[in-house]
């Protein structure tokens, strides 16, 4: 009954964006006045969907130069994130955050960029650029830095749980509009929402990028980036606490299949065994255990991180459409959400970062 005297913050969607941004409410907010409820139609608990990507995605941090307004704003989300990774990593291991080196290859159009914006990298923990000698043939830009890695079943489960056992409340529903959400508690009503549902709730920006990876047990103690001259990429990513290494991977616009084709399986393998022949066993080739397929949330013009007043004085956070960066970018979201929450309860500000 005491949930019913306090004031209910509703966060629709409990992927990673959702889930980071009630967890920071819950910690942040005022506990003996405001009730956050997390409403999703789907959960980390639930196993393997296309549809929640934030259990099949890479998870692993790469430096993007910011050539963009958009970019230089989600660099600093991503600054935020970093360092709240990194005191996870140190402190919780059991989340399944791990700091590593990361290297990164570039060629093609995109690899100009990476040369001119350096300065978006030197404040990474042991960036440099590689040499001539250090990188592949035909390679245009290297550089190393330290990156971590995700294990991402294990770090939403974990999440999930710090939520319910902080105080949370977590309720299984499909909302058909943001405004529904305003209706959960009947007569009693909802002080405000918070929008992490992904592809936004009939946005018509929103689109999905369906992405394809490949599990393997074969060990890795880096991660490997490598963008292609044709646009196409290849990547290993070790998966912290023994759990394999993620090759991959593809970006499809608009495909909403959810089966993985064997020969964009036999691609990646096929790339990365050239990309980086170390990770192969003893017979040169890869021990796999399962293909991935995940629809990463997208939206033209970059992701939407709005308040939002609707008639009648509702307001509503968005936060969602970080396509293939809602693990590097999660923190800071929930910082920023944090943010727009207390300005429009009309409370101080108060980090958790």
């Amino acid at each position: 009954m005491a949930n019913l005297e306090k004031e209910t913050i509703v966060v629709i969607g409990a992927g990673i964006l959702g889930a980071s941004s009630a967890l920071t409410l819950l910690e942040t907010l005022p506990r003996n006045k405001y009730h956050i409820l997390l409403v999703s139609e789907y959960f980390s608990t639930d196993g393997p969907n296309p549809s929640y990507a934030s259990t099949l995605a890479g998870a692993h941090y790469r430096p993007i130069p910011a050539t963009t307004p958009q970019l230089k704003k989600e660099a600093r989300l991503a600054h935020s994130t970093y360092k709240r990774f990194k005191k996870l990593a140190a402190e919780h291991p059991e989340y399944g955050v791990k700091f590593m080196e990361g290297i990164d290859f570039v060629s093609g159009e995109a690899a100009p960029a990476y040369k001119a914006l350096l300065p978006e990298y030197v404040d990474l923990d042991g960036f440099r650029v590689l040499e001539a000698n250090e990188k592949p043939e035909g390679v245009e830009f290297g550089a190393r830095y330290e990156a971590y890695t995700v294990d991402p079943e294990v770090y939403m489960v974990h999440l999930l749980r710090r939520f319910r056992l902080t105080g949370g409340e977590v309720r299984r529903m499909r909302l058909k509009s943001v405004e529904e959400a305003f209706e959960i508690n009947g007569n009693k009503g909802v002080k405000m929402v918070v929008n992490c549902s992904g592809v936004g709730i009939n946005d018509p920006k929103s689109f999905i990028i369906r992405g394809q990876t490949c599990l393997v047990s074969n060990p890795c103690d880096k991660t490997i980036t490598q963008q292609h001259a044709d646009g196409t990429w290849s990547f290993v990513i070790p998966r912290p606490l023994n759990g394999g290494t993620i090759v991959g991977g593809t970006k499809q616009p608009n495909d909403w299949n959810p089966e993985p084709s064997l020969a964009v399986r036999n691609q990646l393998l096929k790339n990365a065994a050239k990309m980086y022949p170390a990770i192969l066993n003893k017979k040169g080739k890869f021990d796999v255990i399962r293909d991935i397929v995940g629809r990463r949330p997208a939206r033209e013009g970059g992701m939407r991180l709005e308040l939002q007043t609707l008639p009648s004085e509702r307001k509503v956070v968005h936060a969602y459409g970080a396509a293939g960066r809602g693990v590097e970018l999660s923190w800071g979201i929930a910082e920023e959400v944090l943010k727009m929450v207390n300005a429009a309860l009309g409370l101080e500000s108060r980090s958790k970062l």
